[in-house]
């Protein structure tokens, strides 16, 4: 079985130049932080895979591990605790004691964009690291998408059209052998406005579970 960490980008990743410059901006600032490509976590035997846009600056870009360090963190793990796809205890670092359980986790855009806005370029260039990411699970059935950019690049990687499958919070499309589940992201902003509530965001995990577990 491939390891999900091989089908990922490199730490020095030179790929897109805006992120090239933004990684070499904070690694000059701050040499402690991670600053690389964030790999995906979980394991490549789960058989579900959540997607989300890109690392935050101070989260996930920091620490090295996808929603780790900011508040998206807090309401996924929290949920995914709920719903068995993941044990221990989450301190929004990387030597806690979280694991996740028949789950993986990585992002449309490995690199931390500018103001959180990767171009259209840079997501289409990191997919060529998605679908192989995609392709390292075989057991695969249910996938999460956190937003519509997400969405998007999860039905481009599966070879499908965006036109034909429209994102909505709450939507679920069958693409081939897997379900694609549809989630406003978790963001601070969403959150915070109301975009997304706790309770939303709970009810796409519910699907997700009745779905694998067959119910």
């Amino acid at each position: 079985m491939v390891s999900l960490l091989k089908v990922g980008p490199g730490r020095d990743c030179p790929l897109c130049p805006r992120l090239v410059a933004f990684r070499d901006l904070w690694r000059q600032r701050e040499p402690g932080w991670h600053n690389a490509p964030v790999p995906s976590f979980g394991t490549a035997d789960g058989r579900l895979l959540i997607i989300g846009l890109a690392p935050g600056l101070r989260g996930a870009n920091r620490t090295g591990r996808p929603f780790t360090g900011d508040y998206a963190g807090d309401l996924l793990y929290e949920t995914l605790i709920a719903f068995g796809f993941a044990t221990g205890h989450f301190e929004a670092r990387i030597d806690d004691t979280l694991q996740l359980v028949d789950a993986a986790i990585a992002n449309a855009v490995r690199c931390v964009p500018p103001e959180n806005k990767p171009t259209t370029e840079e997501i289409r260039t990191c997919r060529t690291f998605l679908t192989p990411t995609i392709a390292a699970m075989p057991r695969l059935e249910a996938i999460v998408a956190l937003g519509k950019i997400a969405h998007d690049s999860v039905v481009v990687a599966l070879g499908e059209r965006m036109s034909r499958y429209k994102f909505t919070h709450g939507g679920q499309h069958r693409i081939g052998s897997l379900t694609l589940f549809d989630s406003y992201h978790c963001s601070r902003y969403n959150t915070n406005t109301g975009v997304l509530t706790p309770e939303m965001f709970r009810a796409v995990f519910s699907a997700v579970r009745s779905h694998l577990d067959g119910a």
